[in-house]
């Protein structure tokens, strides 16, 4: 019944929408341990992260996870309330979203009503506390109160109870008999009305009853309970309170349940009885130095919602020993850079501005995913490196990670274990020397990349020798001066944002105020230049990411858009170099790709195909020339939690996109896998192709195939029944063979397109440059 009074309410209401699964191609990478709320149903627990979810399972000890994989928004959560009754999870944000997941139904709907609302500042929007009460549930918000009816699906009315009807900010309701409570922040006390009365929507059947600022209202049996904003607890008795107890720490969560009053502290849990009694309390406790949110409670446990290690389990009875409970996940939700390798990913948290100002400096650690496992490296266990930004991973040990750092230098990390820490005292690295203080210390590391031969090169900010290659297995530096184009590096010059290393071995370098840089060894000298100015073609001298494609074009991402340098191997010979501007027909009209974008990230995949990140507009996933826009993924139309694109790295060897975002870690499965260098390890898959697999969708995969192939696909007989070449016919094009990077799709349809019939085909495989051959056969059945 529920369900279809809910599609009438959708067919009505158009403000209400579905949320789109995206798990097929997508996965989620989010942290789960800073627990903003928790909630309990009769056979589970629910915890809400900054902007995610999981459920524990109390039976089964299961976990289970709701991102924006499953439809959420992505936005920041401030509350949570799971209704027994209507089976259903409803979910409160920040900016005034609401959102409800159905037990048994995997669809997410989003409700707008109040983001929506222009008569409600931003700031005003905030959802505080669901109360449930009979059909309804009473919504505490920073403008007052809204009902939301769970029959019908939709909003009811909305009390301004403020003085003459103002918006003022209401932090929780109670209902006790036929009277309404609502505790009040800013000095507007409690204040409460008769809960059948027609006309709570006028002010003036709200009455006032104690003045003051309160966090918190709840009821347990007839008794009604109250916070101040003084850590007091009281009760409340014929409209005047009672004194109850004074908290060290302001009473962060008050609820009641299961015959339980629940108050929680930043490093208390206390559990009472409706008559005050103290039942139980735990206590912040090593390991687990941390602050609690929220708690609730069943007849045996405390479940408690903490800043850093996701719901803590204990026993009620006995509040001594806790147990964990959160999906596996990175340490935080604010990835800044990421560096993948193959089934392994990176992820740093930075971090420093626009401006490469690392202040107020971070302490943060790092996240390994090392295939479908999270190694976490706390701060404290990182050397005490700070502002920890790029990574590069040792391309002949992959055991050897070297993590820089925009404030103590460069963290060598072997097999997860940090080992040297180094800086001005053990190696090349130099520190910013500032003239008011001479002897202060700060080592600004950012870009770094190894290159061909094994060595690790490394770009410092505001120094006058910026570049620096590091020789992991002789332990030798070379620093490289930058006072030939950039006179001032500590004040013309405030960073550089990126660094790639081209397949001739010239390293391109991103700079601030100085466009992008080229440095190229020549025997024992080096030539160095710089492309900045606006006759140049650049459209900005902030240059914010780069990337060499397989043509060894230099692509290059500005503040204000993005340009290409197609001629890299005469550059340094050129006493004209010019980057262009691509333009591309957006029904009909010319127009340049990524006009006056932000542009944050380049990354290649194996198709010669461009990702590009943006700080506003999601990512664009572009043909090897730009020409086609193959995917432009916003918060509008995919999982991303945020269209604030922070990084992209691609595993090569499965096409898999890793996306940070300022709100959360992401993966997209493109399928556009590296090349190999031969045939030898091509493979058909599925193979056989059953009846059950769906062919046409699925399409099958020709894996692991060189760089420039051609591949002919016949039957037993020789009778040619699809053929594609590398570089033309090219994935996303609407061919029936296509090809990918080192991946071949076939969707099964012949020259006819028709769909085979059951039968052993050949593929035949032509490397077009080495000449190498490869045949394999493929079964259909049908």
């Amino acid at each position: 019944m529920i369900k279809r009074i809910f599609v009438l309410v959708i067919y009505f209401f158009p403000f209400l929408q579905f949320a789109q699964d995206f798990s097929t191609l997508w996965q989620g990478h989010f942290s789960f341990y800073n627990i903003k709320d928790v909630v309990e149903s009769d056979t589970k627990i629910y915890a809400a992260a900054q902007n995610a979810i999981f459920s524990y399972n109390k039976q089964t000890n299961e976990l289970e996870e709701l991102t924006t994989i499953h439809g959420l928004s992505g936005e920041n959560i401030s509350t949570i309330y799971y209704s027994d009754t209507y089976e259903l999870l409803i979910i409160g944000y920040e900016n005034g979203l609401i959102e409800i997941a159905f037990d048994n139904d995997d669809n997410v709907l989003t409700i707008n009503d109040i983001v929506d609302k222009p008569t409600i500042p931003p700031n005003n929007k905030r959802v505080n506390h669901f109360n449930a009460y009979q059909n309804v549930v009473y919504i505490s918000t920073n403008y007052g109160i809204s009902v939301f009816d769970l029959d019908r699906l939709e909003f009811g009315d909305t009390y301004f109870i403020g003085d003459l009807g103002t918006q003022i900010q209401v932090s929780q309701t109670a209902i006790i008999g036929d009277e309404i409570y609502a505790s009040c922040l800013d000095g507007h006390g409690i204040r409460k009305a008769q809960v059948s009365s027609p006309n709570l929507i006028d002010y003036q059947n709200w009455q006032t009853i104690v003045s003051g600022s309160f966090s918190a209202i709840e009821t347990l049996e007839d008794k009604l309970f109250t916070t101040r904003t003084d850590n007091w607890i009281f009760q409340i008795t014929n409209n005047s309170l009672s004194q109850l107890f004074q908290y060290a720490n302001l009473p962060l969560d008050v609820r009641a349940v299961n015959g339980n009053l629940i108050v929680t502290t930043a490093n208390n849990v206390f559990v009472y009885d409706s008559n005050f009694n103290l039942l139980s309390q735990a206590a912040v406790t090593s390991p687990f130095n941390t602050q609690f949110t929220s708690a609730t409670v069943d007849s045996e446990y405390i479940y408690i919602g903490t800043h850093d290690f996701g719901v803590l389990k204990t026993l009620k009875s006995s509040p001594i020993n806790f147990e964990e409970l959160h999906p596996e996940g990175p340490l935080l939700n604010t990835p800044f850079s990421i560096q993948a390798t193959p089934n392994n990913l990176w992820v740093t948290f930075g971090d420093y501005d626009i401006f490469f100002n690392p202040y107020p400096l971070n302490s943060l650690g790092f996240s390994h995913l090392n295939g479908d496992d999270w190694i976490n490296t706390p701060y404290s266990a990182a050397l005490n490196a700070m502002c920890l930004n790029a990574i590069s991973v040792n391309p002949f040990n992959n055991n050897q990670v070297f993590i820089s750092s925009f404030f103590n230098g460069l963290l060598e990390v072997n097999q997860d274990i940090p080992t040297i820490l180094y800086n001005q005292s053990n190696s090349g690295l130099e520190s910013l020397v500032l003239p008011s203080d001479p002897n202060y210390v700060d080592i600004r590391v950012g870009p770094s990349k190894f290159d061909s031969a094994g060595l690790l090169w490394t770009v410092t900010s505001r120094i006058n020798r910026p570049l620096k290659s590091y020789n992991p297995t002789t332990n030798q530096w070379q620093s490289y001066s930058f006072t030939n184009i950039i006179e001032d590096n500590f004040t013309d010059n405030l960073g550089y944002g990126d660094m790639v290393i081209g397949d001739d071995g010239t390293k391109w370098i991103a700079s601030y105020q100085h466009g992008f840089i080229g440095f190229k060894e020549n025997g024992n000298s080096f030539q160095l230049k710089k492309v900045f100015r606006e006759e140049e073609n650049m459209p900005s001298s902030y240059v914010t990411a780069l990337a060499v494609d397989r043509r060894n074009q230099l692509w290059v991402g500005t503040f204000r858009g993005l340009r290409v340098l197609y001629n890299t191997s005469n550059f340094f010979e050129d006493n004209n170099s010019r980057v262009d501007n691509i333009v591309i027909s957006e029904d009909g009209i010319a127009k340049e790709l990524l006009f006056q974008q932000i542009i944050t990230d380049i990354e290649v995949d194996g198709s010669n195909n461009k990702w590009i990140g943006t700080v506003s507009s999601g990512i664009f996933y572009l043909s090897s020339d730009g020409q086609n826009t193959i995917f432009h993924f916003t918060t509008g139309n995919s999982p991303l939690p945020s269209n604030e694109i922070t990084d992209i790295s691609i595993d090569q060897t499965n096409g898999k996109v890793y996306i940070a975002t300022s709100k959360g870690l992401v993966s997209f499965r493109s399928g556009s896998s590296g090349t190999q260098e031969t045939l030898q390890a091509a493979h058909v898959y599925p193979n056989p192709v059953r009846p059950t697999f769906n062919i046409t969708e699925d399409r099958v995969k020709i894996k692991d195939i060189s760089e420039n192939v051609n591949i002919k696909i016949t039957d037993i007989e020789g009778n040619l029944v699809a053929e594609a070449q590398s570089r033309i016919n090219l994935r996303y094009r609407g061919y029936n063979l296509e090809i990918d990077g080192g991946t071949a799709y076939w969707n099964g349809k012949n020259l006819a397109n028709n769909v085979v019939k059951s039968g052993v085909y050949l593929v035949m495989l032509s490397d077009l440059d080495t000449f190498e051959t490869k045949v394999i056969k493929l079964m259909v059945i049908r």
